[in-house]
């Protein structure tokens, strides 16, 4: 401790840092703030988790069409500490999402966003978006199957903004279509410029934080007056305040080491999700599932009714994000207690239970492809003859079996497809793969004469005897 003492004794001299950093320190807090109030220090430990493992994948992942896949199953399965360092780096952004989302619940309902702090809580909501971001952003780059088309799906709903869609569309994709210019643009904004933009919110956050302090427990003998609420708190500072460290920081160090201790926990036992199959762009799949903290909404776009889809994509994000950021601005005053706002408690409720029936749905998905499911089992392709068997492979191959299932085997988003030899004829059967149908698309680009002639070949195998006994 002596040596680090003259390390710092030397530092110190030379660039009087604790002229900066000692009133940051010493800077007078509200008593009794307690555990509610760590939150947003936790999100900050969560996104220092992010740029530390990520300026330590960076050094190894390629950022290629032709590469990014194989270097990223390198850092899994091969590089030191890969495994650790990919789930890291997962859970991080996990722990982020999470952490801000209750951070500022906790704010909402101690009414945290009222005067002076309006600009506090305005800030946070871009905090919020630009995490969201990171996520989104991130998943391209495992530049797998999943990943690619969900920044398809991304970019048709940008497109989809009246007047500046196309733009928005060739901005997000760098182009027509998802590829090699598509992964670097992405690559650049995961790695250069959203974490540029949250290093610069959370500076004018935490400068916020020191001009207007942190808020007080809310009372319900206080309510907010504008005219008044500066001049008491600052007397109330200067009463009963206590400084920020070490009296209010310990919780904020203890509950961020609990947080990493949580990633780094789950990173270890878990690792990171293992990547689906390679981007192929003759398996048309539309519907991939997101990360979890987006599943929620992918389950509210799954259940809307046909020809609806276009204003939820643009109105509901975009009414949700101006509710939040004119909510400062027209209720900055008056009661703060949650029970005397009683309208605050029920919809975080609401939103909250909400939120976790949809993610229940999301999670469950029937209506998503199952990019999980196996190949068919030859007990239930029951059959030697060479094009059907070739067929059962191309039905997994090329995504079929990810919609439809045959024999209790692969997704639900289709019709099953057990007995379909019972209710279309061959050439339905062949121009439904070539025309596509209502959330099932064309095939006819995709698909090889060869290749389509074994997909009808298989299906057509398929008949209610061998969907009574396919052992048979």
């Amino acid at each position: 401790m002596r040596f680090f003492r003259k390390v710092w004794e030397w530092f110190d001299a030379r660039t009087d840092a604790s002229k900066v950093i000692g009133p940051i320190l010493k800077h007078p807090v509200p008593p009794r703030t307690g555990w509610m109030y760590v939150f947003g220090s936790a999100t900050l430990f969560a996104f220092l988790i992010q740029v530390f493992t990520g300026i330590a994948l960076a050094t190894a992942y390629v950022s290629s069409a032709g590469q990014a896949y194989e270097s990223l199953q390198w850092i899994t399965h091969q590089a030191f500490l890969g495994h650790l360092l990919r789930g890291m780096h997962y859970f991080g952004a996990s722990a982020m999402v999470l952490l801000v989302g209750v951070h500022m619940i906790r704010t909402f309902l101690t009414g945290s966003y009222k005067f002076p702090r309006e600009l506090n809580w305005v800030v946070g909501v871009v905090l919020l978006g630009l995490t969201i971001l990171m996520g989104f952003t991130g998943q391209l780059l495992r530049w797998d199957q999943n990943g690619v088309w969900s920044t398809i799906v991304a970019a048709e709903q940008a497109g989809r903004v009246p007047l500046i869609g196309h733009w928005l569309a060739r901005l997000l994709m760098g182009g027509q279509t998802v590829g090699g210019a598509t992964l670097s643009r992405f690559f650049a904004y995961h790695v250069f410029f959203i974490p540029a933009l949250i290093f610069g919110m959370v500076g004018l956050h935490l400068v916020l934080v020191l001009r207007h302090g942190i808020s007080e427990k809310p009372s319900a003998s206080r309510p907010v007056d504008p005219k008044t609420y500066r001049a008491w708190y600052e007397a109330m500072l200067k009463r009963e305040g206590v400084p920020f460290w070490p009296d209010a920081a310990w919780r904020d160090v203890v509950f961020g080491v609990l947080a990493v201790a949580c990633v780094v926990f789950l990173a270890w036992r878990f690792g990171a999700p293992e990547l689906t199959t390679p981007p192929d762009p003759t398996v048309v799949q539309a519907y991939p599932r997101p990360d979890w903290y987006l599943l929620w909404y992918f389950a509210v776009l799954a259940q809307l009714p046909h020809g609806t889809e276009a204003y939820v994509i643009v109105g509901a994000p975009l009414l949700a994000g101006i509710c939040l950021l004119v909510l400062p601005l027209i209720f900055n005053r008056g009661q703060r207690a949650p029970s005397r706002r009683p309208w605050a408690v029920v919809s975080i409720v609401v939103i909250v239970m909400g939120i976790g029936v949809l993610w229940f749905e999301g999670e469950r998905a029937p209506w998503s492809p199952d990019f999980g499911v196996k190949q068919l089992s030859p007990e239930v392709v029951n059959s030697t003859n060479a094009d059907v068997l070739h067929g059962a492979e191309l039905f997994h191959a090329r995504g079929c079996e990810y919609c439809h299932a045959v024999a209790g085997n692969g997704g639900h988003r289709g019709p099953d497809l057990t007995s379909v030899a019972d209710r279309l004829t061959e050439q339905q059967i062949t121009l439904r793969i070539l025309n596509g149908a209502y959330n099932m698309p064309s095939f006819a680009s995709s698909l090889k004469p060869r290749e389509l002639t074994a997909i009808v070949a298989f299906l057509n195998s398929r008949n209610p005897a061998q969907a009574n006994n396919p052992k048979e």
